[in-house]
């Protein structure tokens, strides 16, 4: 009996060394287009699966066309890390540039497969579009609707090129019912650029201040959705007020901007002092955070004339290093001057 039990010990434990413990979040990528001679880049997303540490003892090319970047030192369990492959883009055509990764941890090699098409005119324009989504270039990745008026239809456009070999249809998933989007073309062919125009139906909104949603670009209808995909919406909906009021309540700030300096402190709080300096109850009826890495309190939302409350900001230095936009804090007011307050939030 203990024989038995000793061989199937030795054997599991040969099952879990070889078990594939490198992985590619996609082992193949598609680059797009590049012109003659002009090398490209492919990036390889990867992960330690194990809990052990492992080292890339090799990344092998089937073409001497391609240099290879990877981490040379040991790689902790679960860690991530990167893999680029270069192709010198000296033949015209299709290409398909494949390099096996060996290591310590797998008991065969990992493969990585770059592809993309070499052309002999060619002009870039991946300057003018910053974000790449796949081959898919967007100008930009956020889209703001500010002082909007219920009864309001304003737009947004997103301008995309397809920097890829393959046509695309570009498709915004999730969208909430009070937004909807055009794309035209409705299909890019490779090269070809396009607007995407999003219009926001302010009557859909359900409350002033602001409203936030996040969708995801698509290449085509039921694609799954994917993080690295994703555009943020904000909407602002401003209060109406009568054409003509008799003393109104009046806002003032002690400031409209926030310096923050952590000097290796992970949070600091700064307070903004409030004062109705109006005839009339100042109501606070909406205080909105437009990220995330900041807390806020106010003390008190409804001021009689010569009030005053304060405005506490807390900002978490680690948190606001994730976020994409410009730290912001939104309030909405019944002055009729200053219905929207929009404090900016300056980190170091």
């Amino acid at each position: 009996m203990k024989v038995i039990v000793i061989f199937i010990t030795y054997h599991l434990s040969l099952v879990t060394c070889f078990a594939q413990k490198l992985v590619a979040e996609n082992a193949i990528v598609d680059v797009g287009r590049t012109g003659y001679q002009k090398p490209i880049t492919a990036t390889f997303e990867l992960r330690n699966k194990s809990n052990r540490r492992l080292k890339i003892e090799a990344v092998k090319p089937d073409c001497h066309c391609v240099a290879v970047e990877y981490p040379k030192g040991e790689i902790g369990g679960n860690e991530k890390f990167q893999i680029t492959l270069t192709y010198d883009a000296r033949q015209l055509g299709h290409f398909n540039q494949q390099a096996a990764v060996i290591s310590n941890g797998t008991k065969k090699p990992l493969y990585l497969m770059m592809k993309g098409v070499v052309l002999e005119h060619y002009v870039d324009l991946s300057g003018n579009y910053p974000v790449a989504m796949g081959t898919l270039r967007l100008d930009k990745t956020d889209l703001e609707f500010d002082d909007v008026n219920r009864g309001d239809q304003p737009v947004q456009e997103l301008h995309l090129y397809n920097h890829g070999s393959q046509d695309f249809e570009p498709n915004l998933l999730h969208l909430p019912p009070y937004l909807t989007a055009l794309m035209q073309p409705e299909k890019l062919q490779p090269g070809e650029e396009g607007v995407m125009t999003v219009r926001l139906n302010s009557a859909k909104l359900h409350d002033y201040g602001l409203t936030q949603t996040t969708v995801y670009m698509a290449s085509h209808v039921g694609e799954k959705v994917r993080a690295d995909r994703e555009i943020g919406v904000s909407a602002v909906l401003l209060p109406s007020f009568p054409e003509k009021m008799t003393n109104p309540a009046r806002i003032q700030l002690s400031n409209d901007s926030v310096d923050i300096q952590f000097e290796g402190k992970s949070k600091k709080t700064e307070v903004i002092d409030i004062v109705n300096i109006g005839k009339s109850e100042l109501v606070i009826s909406a205080l909105q955070m437009f990220t995330g890495g900041l807390k806020i309190s106010l003390n008190k939302s409804r001021l009689m004339p010569g009030e005053y409350a304060k405005l506490k900001i807390t900002a978490m230095r680690d948190d606001l290093l994730k976020v994409r936009t410009r730290p912001r804090i939104l309030m909405i007011t019944n002055d009729p001057n200053k219905a929207k307050i929009v404090i900016t939030i300056n980190s170091k």
